[in-house]
């Protein structure tokens, strides 16, 4: 079990028989009264965000979480089937909902983390930091000087993003998943 002053960021618990990991956590000093805890949680199994206040009498189970890697295959549908890395033969399934937006960053063969939760694969974890080619690409057009240029490239998973006006259909460019935003092109 976990006490109060043992929960902080990056944390997981169990909270209602789901798994949750602290995303954000800070203290608050009320008067006379006692010091909660003000958290933020992501569900690990639907990716939902919630917010909870933890009071120094509350005590939580830690979630036994582990991970394995796996390789993305395709998508038919609303599914994203997977396949762990070292044994193609094991298969498994997430729904749209549970992946979220990475999805749209996901493509064939990709190697990726799988989380496991009570010896079932709940959800995926991709690397902070990918690489995709550029396959559409408008030209850029100047706007005017006070305000950097953007353009909306579609990249190879079919994702759109927007990027500056230099880059051209066929680069490779680094994208942050977490953010989904355009970090830079490699050479």
């Amino acid at each position: 079990m976990l006490s109060y002053s043992e929960l902080k960021k990056g944390v997981k618990i169990i909270l209602d028989s789901e798994p949750y990991e602290i995303i954000e956590a800070s203290h608050l000093f009320k008067g006379r009264g006692h010091s909660v805890l003000q958290v933020k949680l992501k569900n690990l199994i639907t990716s939902n965000l919630i917010s909870k206040t933890i009071r120094p009498s509350d005590v939580f189970e830690e979630a036994e979480v582990s991970k394995i890697e796996a390789k993305y295959l395709y998508q038919h549908q609303d599914k994203f089937f997977f396949s762990e890395k070292e044994n193609p033969a094991k298969r498994f399934d997430l729904t749209t909902e549970q992946i979220g937006e990475q999805g749209k960053f996901l493509k064939p063969n990709q190697i990726i983390e799988g989380i496991i939760f009570k010896n079932k694969v709940i959800n995926i974890s991709l690397p902070v930091k990918i690489n995709l080619k550029v396959i559409e690409a408008p030209p850029g057009v100047k706007g005017g000087r006070a305000e950097p240029g953007t353009k909306t490239v579609t990249l190879e998973t079919g994702a759109k993003i927007n990027t500056p006006l230099f880059i051209e259909e066929g680069d490779i460019i680094e994208i942050n998943t977490q953010t989904g935003e355009y970090a830079r092109r490699i050479e």
